[in-house]
């Protein structure tokens, strides 16, 4: 008889938040597979459960699939954690969980927390339809191009974004994406935990340096200024090229500043951030 293979979600801070559900079930497995020993070791003697571990991690992704996938054919229950929330949302266990289906093993969730999902209902925009991206990718070309698929989609947008590469990030959306109702919020759950309401225009000009995990979700409305005499496709860095070829710079950035209802300050700022990019 095959074993079972559990996808076990995990806190994604807050060591409380785990479910009655997931401590049985860890402590139940003949063996826990992780991103990193140490990380769930903690968890585990928090509550007092003691399993043999096996590192699981995009490394070694591969090789330890097949692995697990000949223990559960053994006869052995496994459980897979990431190091926070739900495994398989942005981090490993997409081929062990094929491997096992593809060899007719019981799979079984054991739901818990996901950082975006809990991002989103903060954020309070419309949660009827919502578009999930994953991490935004570190090359800039390719980071446009992605904006630019997902940019009509008609729902909410939510991206995971680090760090050292938000302020570049946050420009790229709003070139693409163009000023729309945002929210960061960063380390969810846990003590530094925040959440940065405002238009994506005035995010930009901020050039926010924060630190721990951090997602972004998008309105899926762009904001319409009633003043504006330009199309809604335009950005502001596309509509000032466009004034720079009519008019001296100076004239070109306090005629963009007024169409898009920024100070010439602020439009300043915004420009400036794709030089920097």
């Amino acid at each position: 008889m095959t074993g079972t293979l559990f996808l076990v979600a995990t806190p994604i801070g807050n060591l409380s938040d785990i479910t009655f559900r997931a401590l049985e079930t860890l402590k139940t497995v003949d063996l826990i597979a992780c991103e990193d020993t140490r990380h769930t070791r903690k968890l585990l003697n928090h509550y007092q459960i003691s399993k043999k571990l096996i590192s699981y991690h995009e490394h070694n992704e591969t090789e330890r699939a097949e692995e697990l996938t000949k223990y559960l054919l053994e006869g052995k229950n496994i459980a897979v954690v990431s190091d926070a929330g739900t495994p398989a949302i942005c981090d490993p266990s997409f081929r062990i969980t094929n491997q096992a289906k593809e060899s007719g093993i019981k799979i079984v969730p054991i739901p818990g927390a996901v950082a975006f999902i809990n991002a989103l209902i903060v954020s309070a925009f419309p949660t009827d339809s919502i578009f999930f991206g994953g991490f935004l990718p570190s090359k800039k070309n390719e980071r446009l191009s992605r904006l630019s698929e997902v940019q009509n989609i008609p729902a909410t947008l939510c991206f995971y974004e680090t760090p050292h590469r938000l302020a570049d990030s946050l420009s790229d959306c709003l070139e693409v994406l163009q000023n729309r109702k945002t929210c960061i919020v960063r380390e969810l759950t846990k003590l530094h935990e925040e959440i940065i309401d405002g238009n994506l225009v005035d995010l930009v000009a901020k050039k926010l340096q924060l630190k721990g995990e951090i997602v972004l979700i998008f309105d899926r409305e762009i904001i319409k200024n009633p003043n504006a005499e330009i199309e809604n496709t335009k950005s502001i860095f596309e509509r000032f090229a466009e004034l720079e070829k009519e008019f001296e710079r100076k004239v070109a950035l306090k005629k963009v500043a007024k169409e898009f209802g920024l100070s010439k300050p602020e439009a300043y700022r915004i420009l400036q951030t794709k030089k920097v990019n």
